[in-house]
């Protein structure tokens, strides 16, 4: 398909959602990198996960990542090891490291290897959030959840994962629902492929353009003729918003 014709992106007063940060949870445990991504999502924040320290470095190719939410003990190569790394070849990213290890030298070690912050597992959720909050101030302002996006006759509630359609509720999968978040977050602006993924590392790039054909033939008038979910080539995917609260 080509990329984007025009017109150009519709302007839109809020830009919030275009600002959001986006946070890279890398965790091997599945169910941990779903809820942690549920959780921010749902808080106004852009997640991408990664299930181990080369799928990190992956995803970091071409992204600018706010905030690396980093688990201890991975197989393979640990957080320690990735963090030293990263702060060796001089890289920024803040990052908040988790760990089931709750000794004061477990601490001291992964804050020693460059993390910003040391979370014990198991955690609160809103001590969590807190945390990240309080990192992502040293780089700008908190960001409010956004509740709900407009797009051509769509409405999509953020925090329920329901959306309507002409007055009418639309039946969206698991991984719609995620992506159609990821793309509001996004506010306009492309979201490529391995961000869409998710927590779904493994899934093929041409599985996420299933995905987002069947997303078409749910919001589009002609998903033939996308105008609301369009391609933009060597990028990823682009949703026009008409607004969001």
């Amino acid at each position: 398909m080509p990329g984007l014709p025009a017109p150009a992106a519709r302007p839109r007063e809020d830009t919030r959602v275009s600002e959001a940060f986006h946070i890279l949870v890398v965790d091997d445990d599945r169910r941990i990198r779903a809820l942690l991504e549920t959780y921010l999502v749902n808080n106004g924040y852009r997640v991408t996960t990664a299930a181990n320290a080369a799928d990190a470095r992956e995803r970091m190719r071409g992204v600018v990542f706010d905030l690396m939410i980093l688990d201890v003990m991975m197989p393979g190569e640990s957080g320690v090891s990735l963090a030293e790394s990263l702060r060796a070849a001089r890289q920024q990213i803040p990052i908040l490291m988790l760990s089931a290890r709750a000794e004061s030298a477990d601490r001291i070690k992964g804050l020693a290897a460059g993390s910003d912050d040391y979370l014990i597992k198991p955690f609160e959720p809103e001590e969590l959030l807190l945390r990240v909050g309080n990192l992502m101030r040293r780089n700008g302002p908190a960001l409010p959840a956004i509740k709900e996006a407009q797009f051509g006759d769509c409405i999509f509630d953020m925090q329920k994962g329901e959306l309507w359609r002409g007055g009418e509720i639309v039946r969206l999968t698991g991984r719609e629902k995620d992506m159609l978040r990821h793309l509001v977050q996004a506010g306009g602006k492309p979201v490529s492929r391995a961000a869409l993924r998710g927590q779904g590392q493994d899934e093929a790039a041409r599985a996420v353009d299933v995905q987002i054909n069947r997303l078409r033939q749910k919001i589009e008038t002609d998903p033939a003729n996308p105008i609301l979910l369009q391609t933009v080539r060597g990028e990823g995917y682009v949703l026009f918003l008409e607004s969001i609260d």
